[in-house]
């Protein structure tokens, strides 16, 4: 079901990298180095791919102020700093339970090993 407005979304912000993305940008605008170097493991592609598509949901945008060199700075909409505190919920919640989480998924490692 494509149509399905939850689906779509989380097209966008269950990707990997744009959790990351909002989460660089929740603090002001950042220019594509800067987002490169605030997050680890990021290709040039990857960013911007991922910029692309946060700024074609209106969760991001990009401005280009004319200089030499150009400067291109992307920043949250205020869309955008709505995703914000939802994503710090996820990741505090992430980190309360992740000992829970490695321990289940040692649980069931062992039993399928032993099966």
């Amino acid at each position: 079901m494509a149509a399905c407005p939850t689906r779509q979304v989380f097209a966008t912000i269950g990707d990997k990298w744009a959790g990351l993305v909002v989460n660089a940008l929740a603090d002001g605008p950042r220019r594509h180095g800067e987002l490169r170097t605030r997050i680890a493991g990021a290709s040039q592609k990857m960013l911007t791919q991922t910029l692309r598509t946060l700024e074609r949901d209106g969760l991001v945008t990009r401005t280009v102020t004319p200089s030499v060199p150009v400067r291109v700075d992307y920043e949250l909409t205020p869309l955008g700093h709505t995703l914000v505190p939802i994503l710090a919920a996820l990741k505090g919640w992430a980190e309360s339970n992740i000992g829970d989480i490695l321990q289940s998924r040692e649980d069931y490692d062992a039993k399928v090993v032993a099966a």
